[in-house]
C-alpha cells in the first residue's frame, strides 16, 4: 500500500496573502480610486477631442468677378496665402495631437504614483480604522472560562465598533455568572449529597461498634436508613427536575391553570391538619399554553413551600384569574417575617431562611428555585414580595396563549410533582 506523501509547501514569499479585512479594504480603496482616476482621464481625453476647429488666421481675399464671359484669375498673392495657411494648419493639428498624447502619458504616469500612494495610504488608514477589532479579538481569545472577569473596555468614539465591544462585555459579564451559579450549584449539591451519607456511614459505624446492638437495634437502624435513602431519592429527583425545567417545554398545549391548581389543593397535606391552616381558594378559568406536566410541578412547589413555611394557624391564599389576556397565579401565605433584601435569594438553588444548609422536614432549598426555572421556560415573570405581617405574596403571569381556531383544553396531567 503506498501512503502518499505530502506536498511541499511553497515559500513564503510565493505565497498569496492572507485574505484578511485589511487587504481587502485595502484592495477596495485602491480599485475604486483607480476606476474613478480612469473614468477622470478619459473624460478629459474625449472633451478636449471635441474641442472646437481650428479657425483660418486670415480671411482669404475675394477676387473681383466681374460681369461677363471673362475669367479672372486668383492674384499670386492670395495662394501663396492659402498655403502658408494650410501649412500652419497642419502644424497646429499635429502640434495639438502631441500636446494630447504628451497629456494622456503625463496622465497615466500620475494616475500610477497617485494609485500606487493610494494603496499604501489604504493599506494604513484600513490598519488604523480596524485596530480595535485587533485588540477585541486579541482579548476575546485570551479570556477562557478561568478568566471571565476580564472585560474588552473598548474606549473611543460610539461606533459600531464599541458598540460590538460593550455587546462582549455583556455576554461575557452573564457567562460570568452562569459559571458562577454553576459552580456554586455543584458544590451546594455535592455537600447536600454528602451529608446523608455521611450521616448513614456514622449510623452503621456506630451501630458496628456497640457490643450490645440487637436485631431490635439494627431494625431500627435500617428505618433510618431507609428514610435517609428516601431523602437521597427525593433530592436526586429535584436537581433532575431543576435541570429538566431550565430548558424549553418539550409539549406545549392548551390548559387551564384553575384545573391544575384544584388538583394540586386536591392532594392530601398532613401538613395542613397538623399546622391548622386555613387555606382560601378562589379558582377562576385561566387558559395558557405551556406544558402541564411543568405547570403542575410549579403550582404544587408554590403551594408546599406555602405549607413548610407557614406557622401553627396560619393563612394561604390561592387564586388564579386571567390579566391582560395571560393567566395568573397568586399564591399568599403567612409565616415569619422575611426581609426584602433576602426575597431575590430564595429563588436560588439551596438558598432558605437562616443560618441552617439543612433540615429535618427533608427540604433541600430547591422549590423555589424550579418554580423560578419553570416560569422562565414559559415566558412567565414572577414577582415576589414579602408581607409586613409576615410570610411572602408570588405572583407568576403567564404570557397570552396563542390565539387557535378552536383550542381544546385538556385535563391537567395527574404527574409526580417534586416536593422540595
Amino acid at each position: 500500500m503506498r501512503t502518499s506523501r505530502p506536498r511541499p509547501r511553497l515559500p513564503s514569499w510565493l505565497r498569496l496573502p492572507r485574505r484578511t479585512a485589511r487587504l481587502r479594504l485595502t484592495v477596495l480603496y485602491g480599485s475604486v480610486f483607480a476606476v474613478c482616476g480612469a473614468a477622470v482621464l478619459a473624460l478629459t481625453y474625449l472633451l478636449d477631442g471635441h474641442a472646437a476647429p481650428i479657425k483660418p488666421l486670415h480671411k482669404q481675399p475675394t477676387a473681383y468677378r466681374p460681369s461677363g464671359p471673362f475669367k479672372v484669375r486668383p492674384a499670386p498673392l492670395a495662394v501663396a496665402q492659402q498655403a502658408r495657411v494650410a501649412s500652419l494648419k497642419a502644424e497646429l493639428l499635429a502640434q495639438i495631437a502631441s500636446d494630447r498624447h504628451q497629456l494622456l502619458v503625463q496622465s497615466g504616469i500620475a494616475l500610477a504614483v497617485i494609485g500606487t500612494a493610494s494603496v499604501v495610504i489604504g493599506w494604513v488608514i484600513a490598519g488604523r480604522v480596524l485596530r480595535p477589532l485587533s485588540t477585541i479579538t486579541a482579548t476575546a481569545r485570551r479570556i477562557s472560562a478561568r478568566s471571565l472577569h476580564e472585560r474588552l473596555a473598548l474606549t473611543g468614539p460610539d461606533d459600531e465598533l464599541k458598540e460590538l465591544a460593550d455587546t462582549l462585555d455583556g455576554l461575557f459579564a452573564r457567562l460570568e455568572a452562569s459559571f458562577d451559579a454553576q459552580r456554586q450549584f455543584a458544590a451546594n449539591a455535592s455537600h447536600e449529597l454528602r451529608t446523608p451519607l455521611t450521616r448513614e456511614r456514622a449510623l452503621l459505624e456506630v451501630t458496628r461498634a456497640d457490643p450490645a446492638a440487637t436485631t431490635g437495634t439494627w431494625l431500627a437502624v435500617s428505618r433510618d436508613l431507609l428514610a435517609f435513602n428516601a431523602e437521597q431519592e427525593r433530592l436526586i429527583d429535584a436537581l433532575l427536575t431543576l435541570a429538566s425545567s431550565e430548558a424549553a417545554p418539550g409539549q406545549r398545549e392548551s390548559a387551564d391553570l384553575a384545573a391544575i391548581t384544584s388538583e394540586a389543593l386536591s392532594a392530601p397535606r398532613p401538613a395542613i391538619g397538623r399546622l391548622s391552616l386555613n387555606v382560601h381558594a378562589d379558582i377562576q378559568p385561566a387558559i395558557l399554553d405551556g406544558d402541564p406536566l411543568l405547570v403542575q410541578q410549579l403550582v404544587t412547589n408554590l403551594v408546599d413551600n406555602a405549607v413548610r413555611h407557614n406557622i401553627p394557624s396560619g393563612q394561604i391564599h390561592i387564586t388564579t384569574s386571567t390579566r391582560r389576556a395571560g393567566a395568573v397565579l397568586s399564591v399568599a401565605s403567612s409565616g415569619q417575617v422575611i426581609p426584602a433584601t433576602e426575597v431575590d435569594r430564595l429563588f436560588q438553588p439551596f438558598q432558605r431562611l437562616g443560618p441552617r444548609r439543612a433540615r429535618r422536614d427533608g427540604s433541600h432549598g430547591l422549590g423555589l428555585a424550579i418554580v423560578k426555572a419553570i416560569a422562565t421556560a414559559h415566558g412567565a415573570t414572577i414577582t415576589a414580595r414579602p408581607r409586613p405581617s409576615g410570610g411572602l405574596a408570588i405572583d407568576v403571569a403567564f404570557p397570552p396563549p396563542t390565539p387557535v381556531s378552536a383550542p381544546q383544553i385538556r385535563p391537567s396531567h395527574a404527574g409526580r410533582a417534586a416536593l422540595v
